[in-house]
């Protein structure tokens, strides 16, 4: 997870809304551009490139897309952001453009995270975080519950377990 938001207000022309096919590629390059761009103050290279490698599997890419059906927070009808919220309360992807940040992209996507997860009867929410979203999460009532090391691509890349109750 890639956001450093500040408490910005959302900008007037975002816009909130389900994934639809078609979202993936916009996705992969919100992914790369959330993790190359921001995520580097707090990674290595080597790292950067294990967690969202610049040439990837777009089959792939896009089959895990669809089945994590996230939101998609969208300017102008490009997608800038977008974020997803499993059944178990888990969020799995949660990513805004590096060019996006600190404008109120992620508040908002959190914003309605919460609210899905309320409408679902969802009573906690979790996720691993990394070292650079840790504090948006933490401003948005999540506390680490545990310091985890994860191996992507044979790397190792430093994260929190951050959990939420509602």
């Amino acid at each position: 997870m890639a956001s450093t938001e500040g408490p910005c207000s959302q900008p007037p022309d975002l816009l909130i809304r389900a994934f639809r096919a078609g979202d993936e590629a916009a996705l992969a390059a919100v992914l790369g551009s959330a993790v190359h761009e921001v995520a580097k103050a707090d990674y290595t290279p080597e790292q950067l490139e294990a967690w969202a490698p610049t040439s990837f599997d777009e089959v792939r890419w896009g089959e895990r897309m669809r089945a994590l059906r996230p939101f998609v927070a969208e300017i102008d009808g490009t997608p800038v952001g977008y974020a997803d919220l499993q059944a178990s309360g888990y969020i799995d992807h949660f990513f805004v453009a590096g060019a996006h940040g600190r404008r109120g992209i992620g508040s908002a996507l959190m914003a309605r995270i919460l609210r899905e997860a309320r409408e679902r009867g969802i009573a906690e929410l979790f996720s691993n975080v990394s070292l650079t979203a840790e504090r948006f999460f933490a401003r948005h009532g999540f506390v680490v519950e545990e310091r985890q090391l994860v191996v992507s691509r044979g790397v190792e890349l430093a994260n929190a377990r951050m959990r939420r109750r509602l």
